[in-house]
């Protein structure tokens, strides 16, 4: 349970954190998190999100694993949290690899999707553009997006974000954000090694400037092409890489594959049964509710009868039947 946690509050591996930490959590260069007696965790405002009128029958529950107590089989969730933060996962013969979205776009789309039931995809990229990795990064062209978009698998070519810069008479290369999940440290240890291997001899040295943000800064020689070592970097290290995209979700006790148009579709028919069943909850406590004030109006119009009919009762048990048959019969003579 709690690398699950630590999971869903670090903001390089989760588009949108669920989890508000407190203490060390981890870190993009693969450090491990403390105990957790050293940390703490609270929900964020999306975190709860998710479970917002889950205590309104909107959800069906289940016996937990020693069956002392029920768990919902899923969460209302206000917002598509599959679609925004994505998910990687491997199970018997299946695995699963979603990217995150940025939640503003996925929002829109559901939006137009609602209006247009017959929206394509094409009109669907028109809300959400593609991935958006917490690291940053940049997607190198739209042709993998587009497949992934209609089908539900593809690949994309991720690159990280680096800049040319002058240092007196040299240049040095500064990466300022990295690909979604590489590691930082090993990214640096590799463009050392390739500089020590002198498959890039041009390298000086490389050092990591990085604090919440990635800055990674190689130091090239005088006289070297910077254009080209940084094009070296892109083929021989995980500066540039792919993110291998398969939409495969449960869905009715059956996994498949989804397109993002069909993954809209099945979170939009989730929330409204959802609505639905908050409603139809609602309704009874409100009808419950006028059934009590119904019967609050009766005794007040009459309650010189009801406070004989107590004073004259042995019991408690004796004046509640004679209550309630008298509201009986007062009803059945209105009638």
């Amino acid at each position: 349970i709690y690398p699950t946690l630590v999971h869903m509050g670090q903001e390089w591996a989760m588009r949108e954190t669920l989890i508000d930490p407190q203490g060390n959590f981890g870190s993009v260069e693969g450090d491990p998190p403390a105990a957790m007696r050293y940390t703490e965790a609270r929900m964020t405002h999306l975190g709860g999100v998710l479970m917002q009128d889950m205590d309104k029958d909107t959800v069906d529950f289940v016996p937990n694993y020693d069956e002392r107590l029920t768990e919902p089989t899923v969460f209302p969730a206000a917002f598509p949290n599959l679609i925004v933060n994505g998910g990687t996962g491997i199970a018997v013969g299946m695995a699963t690899n979603m990217p995150p979205h940025n939640l503003g776009e996925v929002i829109d789309g559901v939006c137009a999707q609602i209006d247009n039931p017959a929206i394509t995809s094409g009109e669907l990229m028109g809300h959400i553009k593609g991935p958006d990795f917490p690291t940053g990064c940049t997607i190198m062209g739209t042709a993998g997006i587009r497949e992934y978009m209609e089908t539900g698998h593809g690949s994309i070519r991720i690159r990280g974000q680096a800049e040319i810069v002058e240092n007196g008479s040299r240049e040095q290369i500064v990466i300022t954000e990295i690909p979604f999940n590489v590691n930082r440290a090993e990214l640096e240890k590799r463009i050392a090694a390739l500089a020590t291997e002198k498959v890039i001899p041009e390298i000086s040295g490389v050092r990591n400037e990085s604090d919440e943000n990635s800055r990674l800064v190689v130091d090239l020689k005088k006289d070297a092409r910077a254009r080209g070592v940084l094009n070296t970097l892109y083929r021989h290290t995980e500066l540039e890489t792919s993110f291998s995209v398969h939409m495969l979700a449960i869905d009715g006790a059956r996994p498949r594959v989804f397109s993002m148009k069909d993954a809209i579709s099945c979170y939009i028919e989730h929330r409204r049964e959802v609505i639905v069943r908050r409603t139809k909850f609602l309704l009874g406590k409100a009808e419950e509710r006028a059934e009590k004030l119904e019967a609050f109006l009766l005794a007040l119009g009459r309650i010189d009868d009801f406070i004989k009919i107590i004073r004259d009762s042995k019991n408690r048990d004796e004046a509640r039947a004679g209550l309630k048959a008298y509201q009986f019969s007062t009803a059945t003579a209105e009638q």
